[in-house]
């Protein structure tokens, strides 16, 4: 098996007697897309801060592998194979946006005739020719947003941290930087993504870690996430009263409308369950006029994960992981 692109164990920060992260551990396979949701001041930024060399560890603060490299003794070779684009444009909104790349040419130490190559590459590819010449001030928020992403890519980094990378966008823009961040994974390099937008996760993330109050309180694929929230449900509806009738009789469990005509159906929406309802309705002749599987979503899954109370009910994870 390779070695995981980022690997954590026990990672710890705290600032004075407030706990910022409380012992997390993390792996991410490289060439996916791993994503961290969490309301604010759960930790998300300064996890990134911390992987990406920028702020250090408590001394405890646990082992931490970044592309291979150890975090605590081999910090540079980690800035050499990593690239960060944080919540705020690192931008010059004095200077063009060639000159933004030239910039960070110079500071990967590429040669003229090099930096220039890779600089006019990454502006056709991010769609930023026509701007090149203008004040980066004039662009737009998905522009600096496009050309933010392009300078951190200046360096071929194989590992990208993306700290709420579409926050303030409009969904145009949003959907451009998602299909950005999909090629830049096609391509093999590992993103590592923090988003307070749901959908944003699951549209993306190949895995998907919930942080709430320093600890991760679930972590899985968006679908796994999903099937731990109770409330997912098959929906039978019917103009046939008597059609209705039989089914509401037989399927003692189902919620009734007698109103609407519709049975609501506990499931898990996978599709053993799905197939043996249908199997039922064929072998007893009942015929339902319209089929629909209800499943909870992200936004379930967080608002269950991060309330204090645990309304929902779901096992507290975080403890689990704490020990």
């Amino acid at each position: 098996m390779t070695e995981p692109a980022i690997a954590a164990n026990g990672l710890r920060k705290s600032y004075g007697d407030k706990t910022v992260l409380d012992g997390i551990d993390l792996a991410v396979p490289e060439g996916t897309i791993f994503s961290v949701l969490g309301p604010n001041g759960a930790g998300k930024t300064t996890a990134v801060k911390i992987l990406s060399t920028l702020i250090s560890a408590d001394r405890d603060g646990g082992q931490v592998r970044v592309g291979g490299h150890d975090l605590a003794a081999e910090a540079q070779a980690i800035r050499a194979a990593i690239g960060v684009t944080g919540q705020f444009s690192a931008v010059d909104g004095l200077i063009t946006g060639e000159e933004n790349m030239l910039l960070m040419a110079d500071l990967h130490h590429l040669g003229k005739h090099e930096g220039r190559a890779v600089a006019a590459e990454l502006l056709e590819r991010f769609d930023l020719t026509e701007a090149a010449q203008k004040p980066a001030s004039t662009y737009s928020g998905g522009m600096k947003r496009r050309l933010d992403i392009a300078m951190t890519l200046v360096g071929s980094p194989r590992i990208i941290f993306l700290d709420e990378p579409t926050t303030g966008l409009d969904p145009r823009s949003r959907h451009t930087m998602w299909q950005i961040i999909r090629e830049l994974v096609t391509g093999g390099v590992t993103v590592f993504l923090t988003t307070q937008y749901l959908e944003e996760a699951d549209q993306l993330a190949d895995r998907i870690a919930v942080l709430n109050n320093g600890l991760i309180a679930a972590e899985g694929t968006a679908e796994e996430l999903k099937r731990l929230i109770p409330g997912g449900h098959v929906r039978l509806r019917f103009t046939d009263p008597g059609a209705y009738q039989t089914a509401a009789t037989a399927l003692r469990e189902a919620s009734r409308d007698d109103e609407a005509l519709s049975l609501q159906i506990p499931s898990d929406g996978s599709q053993r369950e799905l197939r043996s309802l249908l199997d039922w309705l064929d072998a007893t002749g009942v015929e339902a006029d319209e089929l629909s599987v209800h499943t909870p979503d992200l936004d379930d899954v967080f608002f269950a994960l991060t309330d204090t109370t645990n309304a929902a009910g779901i096992p507290d994870q975080s403890k689990e992981t704490a020990r």
